[in-house]
């Protein structure tokens, strides 16, 4: 866990520093930094390997935590932690003796995932509405929750591309809408089985709002 609070204050650190180095302009009463907190679900897919080998990760709420500078269109940027449950269900595949397919082992092992992420936020402005991208990379932790034994955390880069809309509600508060996608290798978290070591990703569709600083 302590590497996860570094990360996270590393990242953070590194946005609020650059960004209170900086004007904040307003354009069209809409700030250029401000703060997002957005609820999200985040659903991903089984994964199978060469060996008939199945990886199937929970489907779950989290929460994320932005901080955001944007200083043009093209120049922009922020900071971000979230979380979820991540629990992981495993199905390796068993040959009997004599040949032929047993049952496959099972083992789920009830996990959480913390990221941290640095982004590029290209946007556009008008009236009351800002369009932006979203291209970043960082950190997925998946721990493992409840003391469980054969357990390992997890620590994998994580590559994030989406799109979404801000829209200014009052002068210093706004809606925020956008859908977020993780790429990154599936997490390995049981020290019972080899890797499935597959590449996979988690979509985010999320909802929140944003504070102008």
């Amino acid at each position: 866990m302590r590497a996860i609070h570094t990360a996270v204050l590393l990242v953070l650190g590194v946005a609020g520093g650059v960004a209170a180095a900086q004007p904040v302009p307003v354009v069209g009463g809409l700030g250029k930094t401000d703060v997002g907190v957005s609820l999200y679900g985040a659903f991903s897919p089984k994964v199978t390997d060469s060996n008939g080998n199945v990886q199937s990760p929970s489907n779950s709420a989290g929460g994320m935590v932005e901080l955001r500078h944007l200083s043009s269109a093209i120049f922009g940027f922020e900071g971000t932690y979230s979380f979820n449950h991540a629990t992981q269900t495993y199905h390796y595949a068993v040959t009997c003796q004599g040949g032929g397919t047993c049952p496959p082992v099972v083992d789920e092992v009830k996990a959480n995932a913390h990221e941290v992420t640095l982004d590029w936020v290209p946007s556009l402005h008008f009236a009351n509405l800002r369009p932006f991208g979203v291209l970043g990379v960082g950190a997925l932790f998946d721990v493992p929750s409840g003391g469980q034994n054969n357990t390992q955390t997890e620590t994998k880069p994580v590559y994030v591309y989406g799109a979404g809309l801000d829209w200014g509600v009052l002068p210093h508060l706004g809606l925020r809408l956008q859908y977020r996608g993780n790429l990154y290798s599936a997490p390995h978290v049981t020290t019972l089985f080899t890797s499935i070591d597959k590449f996979t990703q988690t979509s985010e569709p999320m909802i929140g709002v944003y504070f102008r600083l």
